[in-house]
């Protein structure tokens, strides 16, 4: 049974007089080599039933029945446990889906912006007083040189700065002091 590629059989007690595909008398298994690892399933109970009143199994379905462990169980043999190897089982879709929608009730990733999170920077920037910015950056030359004396002419400023003379500062360190005193 099955199609091109994903073939499915069947183990089926079935009367030799009868053709190979016509009517059978109980289904007692399936095996399904298209996975990793092959399924096998056989009624265990039922298939020795059948051994015990004469059946005679095929070549491939003894095969099978030896990796079951069912034909050693039969015969008498030692290894009645078998040696199918079992898939793990695949977890719920429902747990996956659940595990999905908390990810992304989570924070949004570093960067990233959404209506919410503008929001909240609004918020805080709003809450925040705004802190009182330097008047300007002074060269490392400039830093270096002492105050004598401090003039009204200076704004007063909340931070501690250095104060320098035209002469120290270069002329484009003069002209931006200038615009931003205005």
């Amino acid at each position: 049974m099955g199609k091109i590629r994903t073939p499915y059989f069947r183990i089926v007690v079935t009367d030799s007089r009868k053709a190979r595909n016509g009517l059978s008398i109980e289904e007692i298994g399936r095996y399904v080599p298209g996975q990793d690892p092959s399924i096998i399933e056989v009624d265990s109970a039922r298939a020795l039933y059948w051994l015990g009143v004469g059946a005679q199994p095929s070549e491939a379905v003894e095969a099978l029945l030896k990796v079951t462990g069912d034909w050693q169980k039969f015969k008498s043999l030692p290894g009645t446990e078998g040696t199918l190897k079992v898939a793990a089982p695949k977890p719920a879709k429902s747990v996956a889906y659940e595990a999905a929608v908390k990810a992304a009730a989570a924070e949004p990733a570093e960067g990233a912006t959404t209506l919410k999170k503008k929001a909240q920077e609004k918020l805080a920037a709003k809450s925040e007083p705004p802190k009182a910015e330097a008047v300007s950056e002074v060269p490392a030359q400039a830093e270096t040189t002492e105050v004598s004396s401090v003039t009204e002419e200076t704004p007063a400023v909340s931070e501690p700065a250095a104060v320098a003379t035209e002469s120290e500062v270069p002329a484009e360190v003069a002209t931006t002091e200038e615009t931003q005193a205005e």
